[in-house]
């Protein structure tokens, strides 16, 4: 299981002296959808070059013209960029083509999307290489978590890789390790917490254990 760190309120050079403390956790870095419109590509240029071992997500949501906007991300240095699963299947099938000229790779943000059981197949379908079970900020706050979402995408994805996304913290993550999700995805989680190296650190920690069970 991988470590994503959704980076999101945080100006170009805080991300980057937070980055100083956390790199050794964690394997993907996420240029969140308001720092990208706060600083842009060069928030994804920027990160690529100083942390050249760490993947850079560009959390970009696309919904229209996916071959362009696609492009512009991984032209920046993006290994991921996102695509929204409520979009219509060209525009995902755009950004699928898009990532295999480049050799990089595409994740379905699967926010609001209603029906999973239909929705995940046809998705699955189009080549993508990563499923997110994305809980939104404003429905964390309505009290909703990812785990029911989690557990049906796991269900209905049979070739693709998950990932989850949603209020995962130090206090939560044993009860997304069930699932086996192959990237976890926490932003404030971390970046929120009291002490952010250790908290990445006991998450970590919880993804390696979870690996370990998981290969006996």
């Amino acid at each position: 299981m991988k470590l994503q760190l959704a980076m999101d309120e945080l100006s170009l050079e805080e991300a980057l002296m937070e980055l100083e403390h956390l790199v050794e956790y964690i394997d993907i870095v996420e240029v969140g959808t308001p720092f990208l419109i706060d600083v842009g590509r060069e928030a994804v240029r920027r990160i690529t070059e100083k942390f050249p071992q760490l993947e850079i997500l560009c959390d970009a949501k696309i919904i229209d013209a996916g071959a362009y906007e696609a492009k512009l991300a991984y032209e920046a240095g993006a290994e991921y960029i996102t695509v929204l699963g409520v979009t219509d299947d060209l525009t995902i099938k755009a950004c699928v083509e898009e990532g295999k000229k480049e050799g990089r790779q595409v994740m379905v943000d699967m926010i609001c999307v209603d029906n999973l059981a239909n929705r995940v197949p046809a998705v699955e379908a189009l080549g993508v290489d990563v499923i997110a079970v994305h809980t939104g900020a404003d429905q964390q706050v309505a009290g909703r978590t990812p785990l029911e979402d989690l557990a049906e995408v796991k269900k209905y994805a049979k070739n693709t890789k998950v990932a989850v996304a949603g209020g995962i913290n130090s206090q939560t993550i044993s009860k997304y390790i069930q699932f086996k999700p192959d990237i976890v995805i926490v932003g404030s989680g971390i970046l929120k917490a009291k002490d952010s190296v250790k908290e990445a650190g006991l998450i970590g920690e919880a993804l390696k254990a979870g690996d370990a069970k998981w290969k006996k």
